[in-house]
């Protein structure tokens, strides 16, 4: 997912039945307890620093796909999630199927951003053309998207999407949204979230973004639990600051549950074409993503500062299960 700057200091929200950071429980005696943590609900001590690794666009491109698949593989990307509607859908849901152990969920897409490799909805087009831009694919920004989707639309597109990967054998562990269109209006948002809970995955949701988006609170159930950071790296870091953001972001991480999204490719000709004109999540930025979490260098940092990876298929577990 190419992370904008509405969503890119996005916090977590996790749709599970037992709220750890907005709920208190009462004692027979009267007083207040706190509820245990999403960390404590996981098992581990109130003092672990958990962190999910996620690459984002996996089924855009060969180069994306074989970056992914090759991070997942090192043990230090934790998760990830695929674009249904895209070209190299085939592939990754063959990997998807030959490794069911991988923590895999759906990038549920509605824009199609890049100006040479343009993509459209899964199910016909006479079905959603409130999707579509002038050119039948899907609008190329989030903001675009918003001002002409009808949410019903989207609703049965992404319903699609995630029939469409069950289909392939891709059994999705979680649900995103590419470029947070799903976040950029009540409509699109209350549709998400009634999606995901029907069928018991957890979604991302932005805290920071309650105060710009206020209906994002009142949508968010009592029983929802917040994850505590997300670390998302953005245009205005330069390429040589690369690894000194990120492994500054490791070092100040506190304890909790938190996640960094990273996009992965290789810097070859074909990610060069898909990112044609557009160095922003671009082929030169997947690269530098690509090697600083396969590197030996990021698996020190981790130990270093003592902190686990997780998957999302760990906290969507708690899914359902009340604490006592």
């Amino acid at each position: 997912m190419k992370i904008k700057g509405t969503i890119a200091t996005l916090v977590i929200l996790i749709l599970v039945t037992s709220s750890a950071a907005l709920c208190q429980t009462t004692t027979h005696s009267g007083s207040q307890a706190a509820a245990k943590t999403l960390v404590e609900r996981l098992g581990y001590p109130a003092d672990a620093k958990l962190l999910i690794v996620h690459g984002d666009d996996l089924g855009v491109a060969h180069s994306v796909n074989l970056a992914s698949i090759k991070a997942l593989e090192s043990g230090l990307v934790s998760s990830a999630s695929i674009m249904i509607p895209c070209a190299w859908l085939p592939e990754i849901a063959a990997y998807a199927r030959a490794h069911p152990e991988a923590d895999l969920g759906l990038h549920l897409t509605l824009t199609s951003e890049w100006s040479l490799l343009r993509w459209g909805p899964v199910l016909a087009k006479e079905r959603v053309p409130s999707l579509l831009d002038s050119s039948g694919y899907f609008y190329q920004t989030e903001g675009e998207a918003a001002s002409h989707i009808d949410a019903k639309e989207a609703e049965a597109e992404i319903r699609a999407q995630i029939a469409r990967a069950r289909a392939l054998g891709i059994q999705p562990t979680h649900l995103d949204s590419h470029m947070g269109t799903l976040y950029q209006n009540q409509a699109l948002f209350e549709t998400f979230i009634r999606v995901a809970r029907e069928n018991k995955l957890p979604i991302r949701l932005s805290k920071d973004s309650t105060a710009a988006k206020s209906f994002l609170p009142s949508l968010a159930a009592p029983d929802d639990v917040v994850m505590d950071s997300i670390i998302s790296i953005e245009s205005n870091v330069a390429a040589e600051d690369w690894s000194k953001y990120y492994a500054e972001a490791i070092k100040n991480l506190q304890p909790g549950v938190s996640e960094m999204i990273v996009h992965l490719a290789y810097d070859d000709q074909e990610m060069r074409g898909v990112a044609f004109a557009h160095p922003n999540w671009g082929s030169e930025w997947r690269q530098r993503d690509f090697q600083f979490v396969t590197s030996e260098a990021f698996r020190e940092l981790l130990k270093e500062n003592n902190v686990k990876l997780v998957t999302w298929r760990e906290v969507g577990k708690l899914i359902g299960k009340s604490e006592r």
